[in-house]
């Protein structure tokens, strides 16, 4: 896996835990973060997919925001996903989330983190299936 810049060591540490390939990548001067096999809740037409997050200069002070998913991602039962894009990542496709944090859930230099962000995603993608989610 490639390290073509480095995170700091706490979110290096978390990735490794994960038990799942990652590497960091620079795309067009965007620095990307991109965790392999990540598992998705039941009831997408993926069950693994890649996740990209988009690394901000000035990060860990500078907040995470949306995420990116390749294979892209439907609901099993027809229900629309909204405020999707498409986003060239290695000149790949990939889905683009437009999920931001909110005032009563701001990011907290000092606190919030990869493993921080990658929790609000899992959040996101059960959220979008709504009651439909398998237990």
């Amino acid at each position: 896996m490639r390290r073509q810049f480095r995170l700091p060591p706490d979110d290096e540490t978390h990735l490794d835990s994960l038990g799942l390939p990652w590497e960091t990548v620079v795309d067009a001067n965007v620095r990307w973060l991109i965790v392999h096999d990540r598992p998705v809740p039941a009831g997408y037409t993926a069950e693994r997919v890649r996740v990209a997050l988009q690394i901000p200069a000035g990060y860990p002070d500078v907040q995470l925001d949306m995420v990116y998913f390749e294979p892209a991602l439907a609901r099993r039962d027809g229900g629309a996903i909204g405020a999707l894009a498409a986003q060239t990542i290695e000149g790949r496709p990939w889905q683009r989330w437009s999920r931001h944090r909110t005032p009563q859930n701001p990011w907290r230099p000092g606190i919030d983190d990869v493993a921080a962000h990658l929790l609000l995603v899992d959040h996101w993608l059960r959220r979008e299936l709504g009651a439909w989610v398998s237990p």
